[in-house]
């Protein structure tokens, strides 16, 4: 599984999921990303996660095609 590392901007302490997805270029745009998760191919902390907007923050895990996103604190 291919890692990535996703920085918070520190302003923010928190993405939401499908604009994370599209902010590592696993999906191009925020629809696309609603897209992938409400298909349920979305994991967060091993998990499937079906709410599109859900906040993900510093120190979860979100695994989507093969590949791991770790949040990081900005």
């Amino acid at each position: 599984m291919q890692p990535i590392q996703f920085e918070l901007d520190a302003a923010h302490d928190f993405v939401e999921l499908n604009q994370l997805l599209k902010l590592t270029g696993l999906a191009h745009s925020g629809g696309t990303g609603k897209a992938i998760v409400a298909s349920g191919a979305v994991r967060v902390d091993g998990q499937v996660e079906l709410r599109k907007t859900c906040k993900i923050r510093a120190g979860q895990v979100v695994e989507c095609e093969n590949v791991r996103i770790e949040v990081v604190a900005g």
